[in-house]
């Protein structure tokens, strides 16, 4: 190999390898709580448990389950009216598409149809059409519970 052709072998090399570093540390850092789009959480006696004091400050914040090989993916946001709501990041109409919801200020916004729904009205009451899918909650000593039996209810639309 001459002295031309090494150098441009060896600048390929460095360049895929830097290409490579990149993309791994994009993936990794994505798979850091915080970092993506959502946090994954495991159950203890049948039960998820989620600390309100991570959930009150009126930012949604996505979480996913694991029950085999789905993973069952939801949300927790405080509202204005104060109440902290829990839904499935998937809507009744939409959700074979897989987009999920994104927050807008007091509402969350349906990926794929932009259907803005007030966090206030998200529950037992305000289901099918596009509305976030409601999931069961209770609070109790601080956090969030949410048993298994709900979010495995919820597969469906994962």
């Amino acid at each position: 190999m001459s002295g031309k052709n090494a150098k441009s072998f060896v600048k390929y090399w460095v360049a895929a390898l830097v290409a490579i570093i990149a993309v791994a540390g994009t993936v990794a850092a994505f798979t850091l709580p915080g970092f993506g789009k959502s946090d994954t959480v495991k159950a203890t006696g049948g039960v998820v448990s989620i600390p309100l004091s991570g959930v009150s400050d009126g930012k949604a914040h996505f979480f996913r389950f694991a029950d085999g090989g789905k993973e069952i993916s939801f949300f927790l946001v405080k509202a204005p009216d104060g109440a902290v709501k829990t839904a499935f990041d998937a809507c009744d109409v939409c959700f074979r598409e897989k987009k999920g919801y994104t927050q807008d200020g007091s509402f969350m916004v349906c990926k794929q149809c932009n259907r803005k729904f007030d966090t206030n009205r998200i529950g037992p009451h305000s289901v099918g059409g596009c509305n976030p899918s409601y999931l069961p909650s209770k609070q109790s000593g601080g956090n969030v519970i949410i048993s298994v039996a709900d979010l495995k209810a919820g597969a469906r639309y994962f």
